[in-house]
């Protein structure tokens, strides 16, 4: 009976102790010719946003200076590489699918660890014209442990 017991305890602290929720960045290039990067992002470091928080007394005085951009940055993600929208071409309908098909790879794997998709929120910076060259599709899948 312990053991059931200990058992029981070792799997509510595990649920707390581990993250619950994940987001999932893809990020397209949509810069002519190819020559953007393309790539979907996994963060598997822990942060504290409370280190790179302050509270501003009088709604004035903010202590944000004080906070290195720098420290922000995570070391820790998984960096899956994916194909650009644009070929030298034109617009390349096969590097879509190709992209979509590593996509659904990752939600079914996301799916299999017992993730629950809550939301997906998309944006797009298109091309501004004949002097801008830039431009992305950005999706964030966001997750919930089931």
């Amino acid at each position: 009976m312990k053991k059931l017991i200990l058992a029981f305890a070792f799997v509510a602290f595990a649920q707390v102790a581990f993250s619950q929720y994940k987001i999932i960045t893809v990020v397209e290039s949509i810069v002519p010719g190819g020559l953007g990067r393309s790539r979907m992002l996994e963060t598997v470091s822990e942060v504290d946003y409370n280190q790179f928080t302050t509270e501003r007394t009088e709604g004035k005085d903010s202590k944000q200076k004080d906070i290195d951009r720098g420290d922000i940055k995570i070391d820790g993600f998984k960096e899956t590489k994916l194909l650009n929208f644009f070929s030298m071409v034109g617009i390349n309908f096969q590097n879509i699918a190709s992209n979509d098909a590593v996509v659904i790879s990752k939600l079914n794997e996301m799916d299999a660890q017992g993730y629950e998709l809550l939301h997906v929120a998309s944006g797009v910076e298109s091309e501004g014209g004949k002097d801008d060259g830039n431009g992305l599709f950005i999706t964030r899948f966001y997750f919930k442990k089931k």
